[in-house]
């Protein structure tokens, strides 16, 4: 193959109206329209690179813009440059002396747009799935996609490169235990929008899937909320596993005066019930109910491995939820997957969205196979809806993932649907009223 130059970037604002059916509500986001910025890098040999940024609706246009700005800077470079370094382009981006003061959210996840999209055409340009390349990476050279200047007092080099060795005489052997089956798949099927009935419906198609572990959101009716879970844990059965997801709605006494009540569900965990980045809160909270069922989860709204290197180095969460695209993309998750492996905390990605669980399944595979090198105690967030997206959508079994084969991250989406959906000259969107979409689109 010729020497794969990026020849242009096209950057598509995608948009779903997900509130109509209340799918993906919480208690902050009420009625969300699930959205993605899709990013597409064109090149000289016909291989494109595809990342995606998932958002709920109104801002999606922010991050388009950011992505857009920032493809400037690999328009014309050779995939090579970023192959031999992806620490390189990853510093380049995240360092930019002007765009750095914008720090963390909107910027960080425009970087990892254009970081993830690149991850994608390497392993394309390899004929290999994302998690495949990232399994058949030397332990040295992952250690050198890292930044260690902010976690060094956590993970250093050094610790990177011994526990990836460490787990390099088990990998064929885990690459082969998971070569059908993926990893174990959990569902948010508890929408705070939805009836029982319907949430019932959803849990019993995919209790036919195989499926045993169940998340539901709370967050606003203490009374309701309790009466939901004991729903759910009669629903489910005591044998299946079930958490619960508070989307940061709580201050810290607040969120203790609710928790309190959930002791006796059995409840796995409790997910994000106060600020995504309130270490100490974190910290109390794990302290308060450390005689519980349930420890805390939480990462899927962390902006930076800064924030997830105080979680875990504290002790303040046994769970670490991952978000594909979050962070400034693969040199950012392979940080905190290492960090998560050091302290023995489980990773368990947050996933949804539009083609999120296409990304988060090979950051399960990399992590089961080559990082944790196990899959006792780690679960994959797996939602139901908007499989259909994607030319080659996820697909699960016997409640778990199956191993992906597509090449890349697998996000390439149906020609209709981009048409369809896009923002806001799409069929679904060009006739909407004005007061139902963006930031005119407000929910009380």
């Amino acid at each position: 193959m010729s020497e794969i130059v990026i020849t242009s970037a096209n950057v598509i604002d995608l948009r779903v109206p997900t509130s109509d059916n209340m799918l993906g509500s919480d208690p902050f986001h009420k009625a969300p329209d699930y959205s993605s910025a899709v990013l597409h890098l064109e090149t000289n040999t016909g291989l494109r690179g595809v990342s995606v940024v998932f958002t709920v609706g109104a801002g999606t246009d922010w991050i388009c813009h950011g992505i857009e700005d920032l493809c400037q800077l690999i328009v014309g470079t050779k995939l090579s440059d970023f192959t031999a370094a992806p620490l390189k382009l990853y510093q380049r981006l995240i360092d930019h002396h002007q765009l750095r003061w914008l720090h963390d959210g909107v910027f960080r996840m425009a970087a990892g747009a254009v970081l993830n999209a690149l991850w994608d055409l390497w392993a394309k340009s390899l004929n290999k799935p994302l998690w495949k390349l990232l399994v058949d990476l030397e332990p040295e050279f992952v250690a050198d996609c890292i930044d260690y200047r902010n976690i060094g007092d956590a993970l250093s080099r050094d610790e990177a490169v011994q526990l990836l060795q460490s787990r390099r005489p088990h990998v064929a052997t885990r690459e082969s235990e998971m070569s059908q089956l993926g990893p174990k798949a959990y569902c948010t099927a508890g929408w705070l929008g939805l009836s029982d009935d319907e949430i019932l419906g959803t849990i019993r198609k995919l209790q036919c899937e195989g499926f045993d572990s169940f998340k539901l959101k709370v967050g606003q009716d203490s009374d309701r909320d309790v009466q939901r879970i004991q729903f759910m844990r009669d629903s489910i059965g005591d044998s299946s596993q079930l958490m619960v997801d508070a989307n940061q709605f709580w201050g810290i006494d607040e969120a203790k005066r609710h928790i309190e009540r959930y002791r006796p569900f059995a409840l796995k965990w409790v997910e994000e019930p106060i600020a995504r980045d309130d270490v100490l809160g974190y910290l109390e909270l794990s302290q308060t109910f450390a005689d519980a069922s349930f420890d805390f989860a939480c990462g899927e709204q962390a902006a930076s491995p800064v924030i997830f290197k105080q979680l875990l180095k504290s002790g303040a969460i046994k769970y670490c939820q991952i978000d594909a695209v979050r962070v400034a993309g693969v040199n950012d998750v392979m940080a905190i997957i290492l960090m998560a492996a050091k302290y023995n905390v489980p990773v368990c990605p947050h996933g949804g969205g539009i083609a999120l669980c296409n990304m988060i399944q090979h950051y399960g595979m990399w992590d089961q196979i080559a990082v944790s090198g196990h899959s006792q105690t780690q679960l994959v967030e797996y939602i139901d809806f908007l499989q259909d997206a994607v030319l080659e959508p996820v697909e699960v079994k016997q409640g778990c993932y199956v191993t992906p084969t597509a090449l890349g991250w697998g996000l390439e989406f149906k020609p209709e649907f981009l048409a369809d959906h896009s923002y806001p000259e799409g069929a679904v969107w060009s006739e909407r009223c004005e007061t139902r979409k963006g930031v005119a689109f407000e929910a009380t």
